[in-house]
This record gives C-alpha cells, structure tokens and sequence, in this order.
C-alpha cells in the first residue's frame, strides 16, 4: 500500500499540448498508472497520443471535447466518464467557448504523437 499526501506543483506542458493547460500529479508512476488532474483553458486540447493499457477521464468541469482518429470530436461534460481503450490513438480537451478540467488515469506508457491540426 502506498498513500500519497498533497500533490505536487502544477505544471504547464507545451511539449504535447496546444494552448495552455496545467497538470497536476494526483499520483505519479506506480506500477505503470499515473493519475494527474488538468484544468485546460478555452481551446487548449492535447496532441494525438496512445497508452499502452488504455486511459480513463473523469470531466470534474467545464465542457470539452474528446476524438479518436478518423472520427469526428465528441463532447464531454463535467460527470462523464470516458474509457479509451489499449492503443486507441486519441486527443482530448476544453471546447472553444468553455474551460474544462478533468483527472486522467493512465495505464502504461502514454505515446505523444503529433499535435492536433483544425
């Protein structure tokens, strides 16, 4: 068992990100999950990337949007629960006009691959 107190100092990552968006460490890599919360501002949204295992998103706020390749952006609101399955190249993000803030839990390696084009 592991318990971890408080979180870690917000972070800005403009590596994999367009727009701004702050991460914050809920639990850093343990046994190949790491759960972070991040708050994305108006239109910010990830690059397309994979994880290993797969990923959940828990929407706590705001409006967003979620796309997996060669389908059209889904909405998310805050209360949904998305489940992206192993590999599933995928990006996801606040809509234009709204914030969103959501808490990702990732299993296994996440693969960044290339940002996000309109």
């Amino acid at each position: 068992m592991r318990i971890v107190r408080g979180r870690g100092p917000s972070e800005q990552r403009p590596a994999n990100v367009t727009g701004e968006a702050w991460f914050d460490p809920v639990l850093p890599a343990t046994d190949g999950t790491v759960i972070t919360t991040v708050f994305f501002a108006p239109g910010a949204r990830t690059f397309w990337h994979t994880h290993e295992n797969g990923q959940i998103l828990q929407v706590l706020a705001g409006r967003g949007l979620i796309c997996t390749a060669n389908q059209q952006p889904r909405e998310i609101t805050a209360g949904d629960t998305v489940w992206v399955p192993p590999g599933e190249k995928h990006w996801h993000g606040a809509a234009a006009d709204s914030f969103m803030t959501h808490t990702a839990i990732s299993l296994g390696a996440t693969r960044w691959a290339e940002e996000v084009t309109e």
